[in-house]
């Protein structure tokens, strides 16, 4: 190689360092205190400073429908699938202040979606986690007009976060659309919780009883007890007795659970499958005299798709 192309080769290489070291300074940012308050996960916490949801109680009704699309693609890891696309229109999030967090989703025309299917009572949902998967929210934006949905949101710390859209366009297929969050500051990414059967949310304690198994569908049953007695008068919320939401630790894979007709009102069931074995992170949300509570698992799914079994009693 003679001088100037060794020149040209440095030159470039020293632009895809500067340009990734530049990416990963806009993401992490200056330093910061650690967090004030508990990690939310640990119960349903509000972004917007409010704790629980209030409105209209949804009777007990149908399921999550499976996302179309693309053959193997898993719901929550494409920002565009079947010609929609979600289109965050707010980037910048400061920890710990309130930001209106807008979105649109654009459709195959080209143009913002303004009318959609009224799913779990809902026209759409919005999820939010941290990408160590410690914080969760989940969040029913407003419809501000020409298919903007706007949300306030509050993010507690720095670092990475993962939002999830969960609707259906009319005549569109269900699909779950995702994409990434930024909170500039001293990111401290946390270890994964342990795996365990058993959560304990605001005074009540939620077990859980079945494998996630890879490739297969099983059943998965929550059920919640106060002051060591059953609770029996669980409150309907989003079309059931319960709301699961299932996502797999490393790449947040999004997975579409069924609540069964066998729910009974002092627990939930649910019909799931894991794409393959590995960690997954369960946040099972309930209903209980007017407030939403949510509860979180952590879970090992073991073995390869269609012969494997969950090991949730081994460490993590």
């Amino acid at each position: 190689m003679n001088t100037p192309a060794r020149i040209g080769a440095y030159a470039a290489g020293l632009a895809v360092i500067f340009v990734a070291a530049l990416g990963a300074g806009t993401a992490l940012g200056s330093g910061e205190p650690p967090r004030a308050t508990p990690p939310p996960a640990h119960g349903h916490a509000d972004p917007t400073g409010t704790t629980g949801t209030t409105g209209t109680d949804p009777a007990p009704g149908h399921a999550h429908e499976e996302t179309s699309g693309a053959a193997g693609a898993l719901p929550g890891l494409q920002i565009s699938q079947d010609g929609y696309t979600l289109v965050p229109l707010t980037t910048t999030l400061t920890r710990g202040k309130a930001t209106d967090f807008r979105f649109t989703v654009h459709g195959p025309d080209g143009a913002p979606v303004t009318r959609y299917q009224v799913k779990h009572e809902k026209k759409l949902h919005f999820i939010v986690v941290s990408r160590d998967l410690g914080d969760f929210w989940h969040l029913h934006p407003e419809e501000a007009g020409d298919g903007v949905w706007s949300v306030p949101l509050t993010l507690p710390d720095a670092g990475a976060y993962r939002v999830f859209t969960d609707f259906a366009a009319e005549g569109g297929p269900d699909l779950t659309l995702g994409a990434d969050l930024f909170v500039p500051g001293d990111y401290r990414p946390r270890p994964l919780p342990p795996v365990e059967r058993t959560a304990q949310v605001d005074g009540y304690t939620v077990t859980l009883a079945g494998d996630l198994a890879p490739g297969r569908v099983s059943k998965l049953v929550f059920t919640v007890s106060k002051d060591g007695k059953p609770v029996g008068d669980l409150e309907p919320y989003l079309g059931a007795h319960g709301h699961l939401v299932a996502i797999r630790a490393g790449d947040l894979a999004y997975l579409h659970v069924h609540p069964e007709e066998d729910t009974t009102a002092a627990g939930v069931t649910f019909a799931a499958s894991a794409p393959s074995g590995g960690d997954y992170r369960l946040f099972l949300d309930f209903k209980h005299g007017g407030t939403v509570h949510t509860a979180a698992f952590m879970v090992r799914s073991t073995g390869t798709a269609g012969h494997g079994s969950e090991d949730s009693h081994s460490g993590h």
